[in-house]
This record gives C-alpha cells, structure tokens and sequence, in this order.
C-alpha cells in the first residue's frame, strides 16, 4: 500500500504537475480514502469509470426529476475517483488514461443534454461542451508534446462544470428565474478559462 504522500505526488505527476494544495489537497485526502475501501472491495478504475458513465446516461435520462441532481453527483465522483484508485492500486496505464478521457467528454455531453432538457438553448450547451472539450485537448495535447508542468487550475475546472449544472438543476426545480442568463455567464468564464490554458501553453511552447 502506497502511503499518501506517494499518492499525492504520483497524481501531481500524472495532472502535468498541478498543485496539490487548498481544495485539491482535500479532494486528495477524499480520493485516498476511497482508494484504500476500494482496494479492500476489490473495485476496479475501470469498473469506476464505467458506472459514471452509467450515472451520467442516468442524469441524461431523467433531465426534468430529482434524480439527476443526485446522479450527477455520483457521476462526477466515479469519475474524479477512478484516477485515484488507479494510482492507490498502482493500476494507471495509457489505455485507461484515454478510456478516461473519452468517457469525460461524453458524460458532459449527457449532463449538457439535461441542460437542454430543462429549456437552456441547444447552442448554448453546445457551445459549453466544445470551448471545455476544446480546453481540454489543449491539455492532453501539451502534454503529448513534452511539456509536463500545465497544472494551471482555471475557474471552471470539472468539478466546477458539473457544480454549474448541479446548481441550475435546483434553480429549475425551485422555479427560480435567470437559468439562461447564467448559462452565458458560464459560457464567458469557461471561454476566459480556455484562453488561459492557451496562453499557458503557449508560453511553454514558443
């Protein structure tokens, strides 16, 4: 068994050396947790990484209900788990990287879809998943291309699109006014973020 602070730095190490401080270090603290339960459980990444792509079918599927506030929640834990719990069980390889990967862009997708399900306009939640689709092949491909320190955390990270959606859900639920004007909000600041990783790595590239 890995101790935390190995698993701390190998995840640094395979996020192109992002900080592992603040809000992160707590996730972190989180994920080594359930690392170790699902070691004892014998759950696999994979196995991981599968069910939040179920429970992001399931947030697609039951836009306009309870339901898909409580399922994008577990959608987005899976999916921020499964990483951890390759490297607790020393288990990373370049295939579950990309499985990982695709499985993020379409389970977006599906919590886009809920979106647009509760009356948010097709083209904005088109256009949110491809600037966060766009921001990260950025990344991935950075990445391929030797540069290994773009840890830069923007201000709509996952686990902040999926916090987004997770909030405009009750709002709909509660009758609350002003869902698309926030959505375009959404969409500046997810547009600011992209621009950012670009010049980031533009920085390091040129």
């Amino acid at each position: 068994m890995i101790t935390r602070e190995q698993f701390t730095d190998q995840w640094s190490q395979l996020h192109n050396s992002a900080p592992t401080t603040g809000i992160v270090g707590r996730w972190l603290g989180i994920s080594y947790r359930f690392g170790l339960l699902c070691t004892l459980l014998r759950i696999t990444p994979n196995v991981l990484t599968t069910l939040g792509l179920v429970s992001a079918v399931g947030v697609a599927l039951t836009s306009q209900s309870l339901w898909a506030i409580a399922l994008i929640v577990f959608s987005l834990f899976f999916d921020g788990i499964d990483g951890s719990v390759a490297i607790f069980q020393n288990r990373t390889s370049n295939w579950g990287a990309l499985l990982d990967s695709v499985v993020d862009r379409i389970s977006e997708a599906l919590w886009l879809y809920a979106l647009y399900a509760i009356g948010v306009p097709a083209y904005l939640c088109i256009a949110l998943w491809l600037v966060a689709s766009i921001q990260e092949y950025m990344r991935a491909r950075v990445s391929s291309l030797g540069v290994k320190d773009l840890g830069l955390v923007t201000i709509t990270e996952r686990p902040v699109r999926a916090s987004f959606i997770f909030i405009v859900l009750i709002a709909w639920h509660l009758d609350l006014p002003g869902i698309e004007i926030a959505t375009w909000v959404f969409l500046g600041a997810s547009l600011f973020s992209a621009v950012s990783v670009m010049r980031f790595a533009y920085s390091r590239l040129r």
